[in-house]
């Protein structure tokens, strides 16, 4: 509630207001005008603030203190009819409770369920504890302990805060009362006063315990349990334990009472031996002792009257059993003793699904489809199971063949124990349920779609919602109560002159004329209204009267309250001063100083004057970081860069395969050419040459600029890139200018001559030219017209002498003229 009435009269106000004024601006781009280096003038329309005059209305403050608040101190203060007994008004006809009261004008104790300002908080006190009205503290009762005084003493301990010790005797098992300190004892001991114990310590004295009952004799023998009250049961001379009643069983006898022999094949202390009797001997339950079958003697019947194989009373007759499958035979009767895994009269058959061992006679335990090794009954075990009888299930984190793989599920998920497939616990999922549902789910399979509302958390598990602090609700749907705020809503604000707090913060609400954390300051000289945020009327600096609110303004202002600066042409003391001619500024001059106000990129006392070399920007502060010859913009520092260079600060080079202005063209070099940034020229590779480096080297050039000449003889090939020579056939050295030797001839001279009779061989096709007298094409046979082949001979020899220099001539004129015309 405001402690303010205000009202807002209206009046208006001329003032200076600013607006966007177009003019012409030059500025550059690139082109493909090469005489101004790439680079165009271009217009366009821009705008730079221009003032103008405008009506502006304005409004003043009148205040006076709302009903229900009266004036103190040029404060407005709450009003309570009733005094406020135990607590303070903090707004009209309302109080704030000191801890520990209540009512209307706080005068009610809080009852005893109940503590804190206006009682508004319960009590958690348990066991019959006194709750103290003011801080909630627990005064507990005899016998128990803790916050809320929801504990028992330990054991060993009882009374008023528990600091009494307990005198019970007898062991850790003795129960003393947490209250009154009474002992009671543990089976097998009897309650005795310490009067007794007194008298059977002789010396000692009972003034150095309490009175009451202490544990400090056994039971008698036959009797056992609390206070010995219960008889024992033991039978075969088994001795009974006086605390639990349990039989200890004399030697031959075992059971609950010792009421049954020991089994079949065990004697002894709780039947633990072995008996040694065999070949169906039977055993003395209470020493082991054997009793023989027919047949049989020695101490353990390990003995036949019989050799092996035979039988009856003379030892005449054969055993009939199948000897691999058979322990022994019968010396008397001829009965087959089967090895373990088989049956039958002669021991012939295997044991039947579900039995095995001796005689097949054992019922296999193996479990969950487990196979049985018919000798030994050992299970193997499905997957999914372990143990002696494949009734264990694997443990949890296993699973397989004998439960010897590894699970990998993650987060408490369930792991099948035959496969390993995990099945996840709500709130995740995956193969291996390591990943969390997604931000708005939940649930198994993260298949349920949360409802939290104002940035409530989900719980992935079950769906709940914890709400943003502000907020409450099973949805998070509803605002704090007001006078709370937080986490859960669970603080309280702490505001004097407040309409409540901020939900989430906390943060204080002030009344109109208040400010600080809890809003008990009054706002400081100069400020009014909510927190303090209205200023005086008086603007820039002016000073405020505080009678009338007159305006004294400051140099450059005008006005009533001096909300206005000096009209445009005007500056100083109540605006008295012409302003300069000023040239390339924002307006006229500074309404204070009378300076001008520059442009970006101007300065001088008139804005006439462009901004030096390198520097930039309003006032001319800023440098320019144009590198590589970029030129700077005095305006606004961009650089106009230099062909083959990008970058607002032009340090980047062309990227590779552009080159020009801003690189926007693209390199059309080849074969490895390297490609100017500056103006795209090609430095082509060796072995090329052209524009583009397209062209190879002309015949008889080659390498770097194709600037060395071939050095290739007889026609050969010259490589355009490393001026190495490919020889004609015939023809051989580095720079093909010998002949194939003699006797060798064609390509690389790698080829043998086959002429015979002193005849020449051909060093280009290897043809033989045969001495006078013989012929044939390796000159292998005789011949009678040997003239006339002479006279061949010699024609044929002027013909090559003829024509072949003829051959060179005009191969190296067709080379110079392929030269010639690259060159046009």
């Amino acid at each position: 509630m405001s402690a303010l009435s205000l009202s807002l009269p209206s009046y208006s106000v001329t003032v200076q207001e600013s607006y966007p004024h177009p003019f012409d601006q030059i500025y550059y781009t690139s082109c493909t005008d090469i005489l101004n280096w790439f680079k165009c003038t271009r217009h366009r329309i821009s705008y730079r603030t221009a003032y103008r005059h405008g009506e502006k209305t304005m409004y003043r403050r009148k205040s006076q203190c709302c009903p229900g608040f009266y004036e103190s101190r040029e404060m407005c203060v709450p009003h309570c009819a009733d005094k406020c007994v135990h607590g303070r008004c903090i707004a009209p006809n309302t109080c704030q409770c000191e801890p520990g009261w209540g009512g209307p004008n706080c005068s009610s104790a809080c009852d005893s369920d109940h503590w804190g300002p206006h009682c508004s908080s319960r009590c958690q006190c348990k066991n019959g504890a006194l709750c103290n009205p003011i801080t909630g503290a627990c005064h507990c009762a005899s016998g128990f302990k803790g916050w809320r005084c929801e504990e028992r003493c330990d054991q060993g301990t009882y009374g008023n805060d528990c600091h009494q010790k307990c005198q019970c005797q007898n062991g850790a098992t003795c129960i003393c009362h947490h209250v009154t300190g009474e002992c009671a004892c543990p089976p097998g001991w009897m309650v005795k006063t310490l009067s007794e114990i007194n008298s059977a310590l002789h010396n000692f004295q009972i003034s150095r315990f309490q009175a009451g009952m202490v544990c400090g004799q056994p039971c008698p023998e036959g009797r056992y349990g609390k206070n010995c009250s219960q008889e024992c049961q033991c039978h075969n001379g088994g001795i009974c334990d006086s605390a639990t009643g349990q039989c200890h069983c004399s030697p031959g006898y075992t059971g609950e009472r010792c009421q049954d022999e020991c089994p079949v094949g065990t004697y002894g202390v709780q039947c633990a031996e072995t008996c040694q009797c065999m070949n169906g001997g039977k055993c003395y339950h209470i020493s082991g002792a054997c009793l023989c079958e027919p047949g049989y003697t020695g101490e353990h019947c390990e003995t036949r009257l019989c050799p092996e194989g035979v039988y009856g009373l003379k030892c005449d007759k054969k055993c009939p059993c199948h000897l691999d499958n058979t322990w022994s035979c019968h010396p008397m009767s001829g009965e087959c003793s089967c090895k373990p895994g088989w049956s039958g009269l002669y021991c012939n058959e295997t044991c039947s699904p579900g039995f095995y061992g001796k005689s097949c006679q054992q019922i296999c335990s193996c479990q969950n489809g487990a196979d049985c090794d018919s000798v030994t009954g050992k299970c193997t075990c499905a997957s999914g199971f372990k143990g002696a009888d494949c009734g264990t299930p694997c443990l949890p984190g296993t699973y397989g063949v004998n439960c010897s793989s590894v699970c990998n599920c993650k987060n408490e998920a369930i792991c099948s124990p035959v496969d390993g497939s995990c099945t996840c616990k709500a709130g995740w999922h995956g193969v291996d349920c390591s990943i969390n549902c997604p931000s708005g789910t939940w649930g198994l399979s993260c298949n349920l779609t949360c409802q939290c509302l104002n940035g409530g958390a989900c719980n992935a598990l079950d769906g709940t919602c914890t709400c943003a602090p502000g907020w409450r609700g099973e949805k998070c749907e509803l605002p704090c109560q007001d006078g709370t705020y937080g986490m859960d809503c669970a603080e309280r604000c702490d505001c004097s002159h407040a309409d409540g707090c901020h939900p989430t913060t906390g943060y204080c609400r002030c009344l109109p004329g208040w400010s600080g954390i809890h809003c008990d300051s009054v706002c400081a000289e100069g400020q009014w209204g909510p927190n303090c945020s209205l200023s005086c009327y008086c603007k820039n600096g002016a000073s405020c009267s505080p009678d009338d609110g007159i305006c004294e303004c400051a140099p450059g202002y005008r006005g009533t309250t001096c909300q206005r600066i000096c009209s445009p042409g005007f500056y100083g003391h109540r605006c008295s001063q012409t302003c300069p001619q000023c040239v390339h500024s924002s307006g006229p001059c500074h309404h204070i100083t009378g300076l001008c106000d520059c442009l970006p990129g101007f300065t001088g006392a008139l804005c006439n004057e462009v901004c030096p070399s390198g520097r930039f920007g309003k006032n001319c502060v800023g440098i320019c970081t144009c590198t590589n010859n970029g030129t700077c913009n005095p305006i606004d520092r961009s650089c106009q860069c230099y062909p083959g260079w990008i970058g607002s600060d032009c340090s980047q080079p062309c990227p590779p395969s552009h080159w020009g202005p801003n690189c926007i063209h693209t390199c059309n070099c080849h074969n490895g050419a390297y490609c100017s940034a500056y103006d795209g020229e090609c430095k082509c590779t060796p072995g090329w040459t052209g524009l583009y480096c397209t062209q190879r080297c002309p015949l008889g050039f080659y390498g770097k600029d194709c600037a060395l000449i071939c050095q290739c003889k007889n026609g050969a090939d010259c490589d355009h890139i490393s001026g190495q020579c490919t020889c004609r056939t015939g023809f051989m050295g580095k720079h093909c200018e010998q002949k194939c030797p003699q006797g060798t001839y064609g390509y690389g001279c790698r080829q043998i001559c086959d002429c015979l009779n002193n005849s020449t061989c051909d060093h280009i096709t290897g043809t033989c030219y045969c001495s006078p007298g013989w012929k044939g094409a390796r000159c292998d046979q005789g011949r009678a017209e040997m003239q006339s082949n002479y006279y061949n001979y010699v024609i044929y020899v002027s013909a090559i002498k003829l024509f072949f220099p003829i051959y060179l001539l005009c191969t190296f004129a067709y080379k110079m003229f392929s030269l010639f015309q690259l060159f046009l």
